[in-house]
């Protein structure tokens, strides 16, 4: 008889370190990935001042319905999930890739954002120079005080 009793103990222990492990099993964190980024060696056939609409669409694709698409530009976007349990899923990463375009539909800048602690960090840029787009006259005139010379207003 104590032997039968021995072994319903162990059975019940076995059931029990199961019943655990499945327990902690369940509370693993599940990762999800949604939408699409290219990546940088993608980005890198794209080249700016050269590419059109067209060009980029062979090369990378049109965004997705997680993406935008307008007249200015094309935006990738993909974001990396954490669901933990019956916590509430927490997004832990999100990439956006920027193309513009010029009035002609040709490729005028590629840049490519992150999220670091919450706040969309610029991780890289590549773009044609135009140092006057997206400046007000304003800014551009006061931009420019304090860099003029005595010498420039004297008289000769």
């Amino acid at each position: 008889m104590a032997s039968a009793g021995s072994s319903m103990r162990r059975i019940g222990l076995w059931l029990a370190g199961a019943l655990v492990a499945g327990a902690l099993a369940a509370c693993a964190p599940v990762y999800r990935n949604h939408g699409y980024v290219p990546t940088d060696d993608e980005l890198a056939e794209v080249q700016v001042g050269a590419d059109s609409r067209d060009s980029v669409a062979e090369k990378l694709g049109r965004p997705s319905a997680e993406g935008l698409l307008n007249d200015e530009g094309w935006f990738y976007v993909q974001s990396r999930w954490r669901h933990y349990g019956a916590k509430e899923p927490q997004e832990i990463d999100r990439q956006v890739v920027s193309i513009t375009f010029d009035n002609g539909g040709t490729v005028q800048n590629i840049e490519r954002f992150g999220l670091d602690r919450g706040e969309v960090v610029v991780l890289s840029r590549r773009v044609t120079e135009s140092n006057i787009k997206g400046i007000g006259f304003l800014r551009q005139l006061l931009g420019n005080l304090g860099r003029f010379r005595a010498d420039q207003f004297l008289q000769q």
